[in-house]
């Protein structure tokens, strides 16, 4: 696989610092049961990195001193964690709101026969991946019959209420564009997903996500080799615009890999660029406890650009500034 960070570290990305933070985004492991071209983490079956009990523990600690208010659980397949439950009930007794960031096939796997129910039951708001709502595209990009699968899932999901009005249960999708480029305007596009999956599935959802692919792991190597990465990051940069600084998911939200370090955002943790916090090479989750992040710097690179170009791009869809 190509690096990607050297070609993103002369940067010119404008400086900017946080907020306190409200968001705890987890990386639960690498371990996925697929592995998608766009994915910037690099997941799928053969990954073995899988955060422990300890660290599930360490985590709750956090939510509970720094009164978080929402956890993202991702992955790989986050719920491939032997502790991803546990992680969830000890969240919700806090009253904490809980992601799952899921790719529906996962519902369909041997020993997760039950997680539509668990995930009902805890009342834990669902971000599902699918990139298009065209069967061709999504198994082009995700593999062949996944498609298929999602849709099942989906209507497995608002059968227990998922998207359904009143519910108090949140399902979510997102776009991913399919190679190059930034995606469309997400209003006009959450129409036409509405449209197309309740017209031919039966399905409904809340709320469309579209996402920038981040020219990093998987995707910044395919681009690599296809002689793609410089167009590409000219087209973010050429985007840019200034008013989406106000909103970056960075701000306001903490990322925590797999063995409990510290990140800005999925991104950087993506590229191994911890948290500048007192000089540390890295700077574990239980160490910033009581600690005041409040105005800390934020670790910028190229890469940046990909939440900043055109609409806006974060792990909520599109920024404000930009829609």
């Amino acid at each position: 696989m190509h690096a990607t960070l050297p070609l993103l570290e002369h940067s010119d990305f404008p400086a900017i610092r946080r907020r306190p933070p409200d968001t705890l985004q987890v990386n639960l492991g690498y371990l996925c049961n697929q592995s998608c071209l766009h994915c910037h983490v690099n997941a799928g079956p053969t990954r073995t990195e899988l955060m422990a009990r300890d660290t599930i523990f360490e985590v709750v600690a956090f939510l509970k001193a720094a009164n978080i208010r929402t956890l993202d659980l991702t992955g790989g397949a986050p719920e491939l964690n032997p502790h991803f439950r546990l992680l969830v009930e000890s969240a919700r007794q806090l009253g904490v709101q809980v992601i799952d960031r899921c790719n529906l096939t996962i519902l369909f796997e041997p020993g997760q026969e039950d997680l539509a129910q668990f995930l009902a039951a805890q009342q834990v708001a669902i971000t599902a991946s699918l990139p298009c709502y065209l069967e061709d595209n999504v198994d082009r990009q995700r593999g062949k019959g996944v498609f298929g699968t999602s849709i099942r899932a989906l209507q497995r999901l608002n059968a227990l209420g998922y998207g359904r009005p009143d519910s108090g249960l949140a399902l979510n999708l997102v776009y991913n564009p399919q190679g190059p480029a930034l995606p469309p305007p997400q209003a006009g596009l959450e129409q036409d997903y509405k449209q197309h999956l309740r017209k031919e599935y039966g399905i409904k959802f809340n709320q469309l996500y579209a996402l920038t692919n981040m020219p990093i792991q998987r995707f910044g190597s395919t681009l690599v080799s296809k002689g793609q990465f410089d167009p590409y990051m000219q087209l973010l940069k050429n985007a840019y615009r200034a008013e989406n600084l106000d909103t970056v998911m960075c701000r306001s939200l903490l990322s925590v890999d797999w063995q409990g370090y510290v990140y800005d955002c999925d991104f950087n943790q993506m590229l191994g660029l911890p948290l500048a916090w007192k000089n540390k090479p890295r700077t574990h989750l239980r160490e910033l406890l009581g600690a005041d992040l409040d105005g800390n710097a934020i670790v910028v690179r190229d890469h940046c650009y990909g939440c900043t170009a055109g609409q806006g791009s974060s792990c909520g869809g599109a920024l404000e500034g930009g829609q």
